[in-house]
């Protein structure tokens, strides 16, 4: 009797301990999508522009973007020491055959003062992207100074760290036979850091080279 007793006190305890476990609640730790949610991404891309009987300069362009924001900082990229800072909203649609688009606006200042409308898109399917940006600047001091600006690029990547293609843009920063310059362009990366280069007008001018490195953290 003695030992059946001692037997039905220990059941009565794990049970009451099991109803205590359940009932206690559980501390959730953060899933990796609210941990991505959270987060920032940041880019640093400079590109150093070599431009045959004309002065060769640098191109620096910082963004931010956390969700839907896209925050945008260029210089030299609508004309030679000029500055514009960028607020935009980025949104995307599809799994397999993705597009994203971010549509934006822009204040520009130095020697060239002005607003501008701009826009980044990017269709890409597997290893194949179309891309696009461009903007239209206002010139606030000379309204026959404004211009409508736009670089266009097509890029395979057969591996993860090659990647090749065409690339269009039109331009006010330097000066060549050409409205709008064609060329290809060659690029290597690794992990968070690419380097690309682009030559452009071979065949109708003399070529110019763009040498591009791009930082993402």
């Amino acid at each position: 009797m003695k030992t059946t007793s001692h037997s039905a006190m220990l059941a009565l305890v794990v049970v009451l301990a099991g109803q205590l476990l359940a009932q206690t609640p559980t501390r959730q730790t953060p899933s990796a999508d609210d941990a991505d949610a959270n987060q920032w991404e940041f880019s640093l891309a400079t590109s150093g522009y070599l431009v045959p009987d004309d002065q060769s300069y640098g191109s620096p362009i910082f963004t931010a973007d956390h969700q839907w924001l896209h925050l945008e900082a260029r210089y030299n990229e609508e004309y030679l020491q000029t500055g514009s800072l960028w607020t935009g909203y980025n949104f995307s649609v599809g799994q397999e055959l993705v597009f994203e688009a971010t549509p934006m606006f822009g204040v520009v200042f130095g020697s060239t003062t002005g607003v501008a409308p701009g826009y980044e898109l990017s269709l890409t399917y597997k290893r194949v992207e179309l891309s696009a940006q461009g903007e239209y600047v206002f010139n606030t001091d000379d309204r026959k100074a404004s211009y409508f600006y736009t670089w266009n690029e097509l890029v395979y990547s057969p591996t993860d760290w090659f990647h090749a293609g065409l690339v269009s843009q039109r331009t006010r920063e330097y000066h060549t036979n050409l409205d709008v310059q064609r060329g290809f362009s060659v690029g290597v990366a690794h992990k968070k850091v690419d380097f690309t280069t682009y030559i452009f007008d071979v065949g109708w001018t003399n070529p110019t080279v763009v040498l591009a490195l791009t930082l993402r953290f």
